[in-house]
């Protein structure tokens, strides 16, 4: 199977060190940013077209920009490019976000895939004026996804849940195609959310056995539900020519990060009610020190930044390797990024993907019979 790459929109600034934050944390926690303007964001996604992604990433949350209004902005500067809109079902009526989805569908050619995050952080929902629990939030998105997707299949829906309720709501018009939908927790409500409702289970960068123990218990949950997943999974990446270029950059990062930063940063991290966030501080414990957790595998990322904490580092060829290692478990789609978000394209389009492609494993997405065996560029017949 083709493996499938995505790259991530910083929507929140970006720099030549960590940029921190996610996960009720402020932006900017550690590292000096480059302000998330659109000709900045302009300048990635065009990269990242070019380069060979299928889509990108784009956050939620109070530290970054709003994720449909920036994607909405950005779709007409591409032309292949999708846009992983992240966004939370708390915020907006089921039937408004289907709406959404056909109108973004529609003018841009269907280049829509939406990220569903029930949100784990009950401080910074209530700043959004949601007060429901952890459990009770992921039984509302059990019953927001229930309605939308009745409503992208064009029927009529009334419902009423503990949470939501509709009458006689109907769109006019259909997404086409209706996006796939990418979702990601690890405590057993999201399980049955996803087994449910979504198409892509994402994981964070773990080592490949706990990966592997919770690609097998998703795909139990969903196989009783007679359903089969994607599964994906959330990497930042520092890749080099040679693995000990490499390393140094993941040290001159880890230098950039001032101890009490790690410390008051970690401090935040603690009070996270989100499985997968507990998971990934128990990935370092805070330490500066033993932070290759797997071959070519670094979290050092995660002691300054919510969510996604963990890189994989090395020469090309070794990060090839530990991508192909986890496509062995049965993840096909991975969702990738790096600091600075420009330059990283690069290294890892023009570093790793081409090693992806000689072992059969990526083609470049605008690809013919006659360019597939030829450099990004020259697959885009940009020069």
């Amino acid at each position: 199977m083709t493996l499938t790459f995505h790259w991530f929109l910083p929507t929140y600034g970006d720099s030549r060190d960590v940029v921190g934050g996610g996960h009720g944390l402020p932006a900017g926690s550690a590292g000096g940013a480059r302000p998330a303007t659109l000709a900045y964001l302009r300048q990635i996604v065009q990269a990242a077209e070019q380069l060979g992604f299928v889509g990108a990433l784009t956050p939620t949350g109070a530290w970054c920009e709003d994720a449909w209004l920036t994607t909405a902005m950005l779709a007409v500067t591409t032309e292949r490019l999708k846009f992983l809109v992240a966004f939370r079902p708390g915020f907006v009526s089921p039937t408004l976000a289907a709406q959404m989805t056909a109108t973004f569908q529609r003018h841009s050619q269907g280049r829509l895939l939406l990220n569903v995050v029930t949100g784990g952080e009950s401080h910074e929902q209530r700043a959004y004026g949601d007060f429901l629990d952890k459990d009770a939030r992921y039984a509302r998105t059990d019953e927001f996804l229930h309605i939308v997707r009745s409503l992208w299949r064009g029927e009529s829906v009334d419902f009423t849940g503990d949470h939501l309720r509709v009458e006689g709501a109907r769109l006019d018009r259909l997404p086409d195609p209706v996006p796939e939908v990418y979702f990601g927790g690890s405590s057993p409500a999201a399980g049955r959310v996803a087994a449910r409702h979504v198409d892509a289970y994402l994981t964070w960068g773990e080592p490949p056995a706990a990966v592997a123990e919770k690609i097998a218990w998703v795909n139990g949950l969903a196989a009783a539900e007679g359903r089969v997943l994607k599964h994906g999974i959330r990497l930042h990446v520092i890749t080099r020519d040679t693995g000990e270029q490499a390393w140094a950059q993941a040290r001159r990062l880890l230098d950039g990060i001032d101890p009490a930063t790690v410390e008051k940063v970690q401090a935040g991290l603690a009070r996270s009610e989100s499985e997968g966030q507990k998971r990934m501080l128990a990935l370092h414990g805070g330490r500066r020190d033993e932070l290759e957790i797997y071959p070519n595998l670094w979290a050092g990322v995660g002691l300054v930044r919510g969510g996604a904490g963990t890189a994989l580092v090395g020469s090309h060829t070794e990060v090839a390797d530990r991508i192909e290692e986890y496509h062995r478990l049965g993840i096909t789609e991975f969702v990738m990024s790096g600091h600075p978000h420009v330059e990283e394209a690069y290294w890892f389009g023009e570093g790793v993907l081409p090693i992806l492609r000689e072992r059969g494993l990526w083609r470049h997405p605008a690809a013919t019979d006659e360019t597939a065996t030829a450099i990004p560029f020259a697959a885009t017949g940009s020069s």
